[in-house]
């Protein structure tokens, strides 16, 4: 008799979804594709599940957890009952899928946090348990965005805070990164006509965004080459001609990296590829859209993969973009041929004042590649957003805050040496940004000069 209430089917799809927090589409997608679980119907056609088949499915997942696939976990379980065998006997579920809901809890929010803390810990095996159940509740789109990429957003807000290390940020971004490897390694065979390439921008060490199209396009029937991160732009030519691609789909997430993504664009444009793109730093700075030759994805991913397919199966010409001043051009190619010697006095000046080696290192480089980037898209006032994100780090301590101002007024001093009046609107700019009025062929300041605005500005 407690045998027979055992197979008895009572329990409904939502009830068994809330006991095992496996997604309905999951339930019909296993139940469609392996035949398990096999529940029961109702006059009606709807399905209705036994206690049995609630700890067939908790025993898939247990086996997803230790590392299978939906696939793999169904062959073990056919194998088992071939040998004769009872697989929920002989591979008991562990104690904790034995409870009514799921242990990582079965909200967004809940799962997020499960997979934060275990993550916090560098407890792997917990933290890709935590990923497996997001994946069998939640569509692919959910637990990119709302999960994976909003956690790691929110470790690098603790880490802002002193509560967490780039240790744990790192362990949490790799983990996150080899999950969405194996599951691109793991799609069918593309169903649909046309190849796309898809390429972090020269520069750009960000994958997990271009991984999460790259997983969404290939479910969705697509070919998609996906290249990785920090794509040198120079051989993309290339690429793009042994790919016989008909789409490149370009990521960045800073404004230097977003240059790049306008390089490779026009490069794309000059073979007659349509180029997609996106990115935070288009979602931060949308005049930078109107700027790349090329068509903007959206700022999530169900719209990245709407708009990517519409390119795909729908004629497009490309965006016409106005060219840079010439006035920008000049002043980008003067300040890179003086950058060195600029950078070598704001380092005479600025390192007596004990700041960190590499934290002014640091600096001269994304101050430098800003200039530079804003230049490369016409608006000198673009470089603003850089310096923005830095003086934005000063919780981090990296750079120490208090050595920001002097360090731009020396930059700044620096300037007014090395650039003439090509340079003139980049001088102006910087001292606007420190708050000083400026003009094009003001009296130089020397290195003596620059450490003393270095001391005034630490006083």
């Amino acid at each position: 008799m407690l045998k027979d209430a055992y197979r008895d089917p009572i329990y409904n799809l939502k009830a068994v979804v809330e006991k095992t927090g496996v997604s309905a589409d999951a339930l019909r997608a296993w139940e469609r594709r392996y035949g398990l679980p096999n529940p029961a119907r109702t006059e009606a056609g709807h399905r209705v599940y036994s206690r049995r088949d609630i700890d067939v499915i908790k025993w898939l997942v247990a086996r997803q957890d230790e590392g299978l696939r939906i696939g793999r976990a169904v062959k073990l379980w056919r194998s088992l009952e071939g040998d004769g065998q009872d697989p929920l006997a002989s591979m008991p579920l562990p104690p904790e899928a034995r409870r009514e809901s799921v242990a990582a809890g079965s909200t967004v929010a809940e799962v997020r946090d499960a997979w934060l803390s275990a993550s916090m810990a560098f407890d792997e095996r917990s933290a890709e348990q935590a990923l497996t159940r997001a994946f069998a509740m939640y569509p692919p789109e959910v637990v990119c965005s709302q999960i994976i990429a909003a956690g790691i957003a929110e470790i690098g807000e603790k880490w802002c805070k002193g509560e967490a290390t780039p240790h744990q940020e790192h362990f949490a971004s790799q983990l996150a990164v080899r999950r969405l490897e194996r599951l691109i390694a793991a799609t069918p065979p593309p169903t649909r006509r046309g190849q796309i390439l898809a390429a972090s921008a020269s520069g750009e060490e960000h994958t997990i965004g271009l991984l999460t199209m790259t997983l969404l396009l290939r479910r969705a029937g697509w070919h998609v080459v996906y290249l990785g991160a920090d794509v040198p732009q120079e051989q993309i030519e290339q690429t793009i001609e042994a790919t016989k691609a008909d789409l490149i789909v370009l990521v960045a997430q800073q404004l230097d990296t977003a240059a790049s993504v306008l390089a490779m664009a026009r490069t794309a444009q000059d073979q007659g590829l349509p180029a997609a793109f996106g990115g935070r730093i288009f979602d931060q700075e949308p005049k930078l859209r109107e700027r790349i030759p090329g068509h903007y994805l959206g700022s999530s991913f169900e719209q990245a993969v709407q708009e990517t397919e519409q390119l795909m199966t729908t004629a497009y010409s490309t965006p016409e973009v106005e060219p840079t001043p010439e006035a920008l051009t000049q002043a980008r190619a003067h300040f890179r041929e003086r950058r060195a010697e600029l950078e070598a006095d704001v380092w005479q000046a600025v390192h007596p004042q004990a700041m960190d080696h590499d934290a002014l290192n640091e600096l001269n480089q994304m101050v430098g590649r800003s200039i530079e980037a804003a230049l490369t898209f016409g608006d000198i006032e673009l470089a603003a957003h850089q310096l923005d994100w830095i003086e934005g780090l000063s919780e981090c301590y990296r750079p120490p805050t208090e050595h920001i101002d002097p360090y731009l007024r020396a930059y700044h001093g620096a300037a007014e040496k090395h650039l003439d009046e090509r340079g003139a609107m980049i001088v102006n700019w910087l001292a606007t940004r420190i708050g000083q009025p400026s003009e094009a062929g003001a009296d130089t300041v020397g290195s003596e000069g620059l450490t003393e605005q270095v001391q005034a500005g630490d006083q």
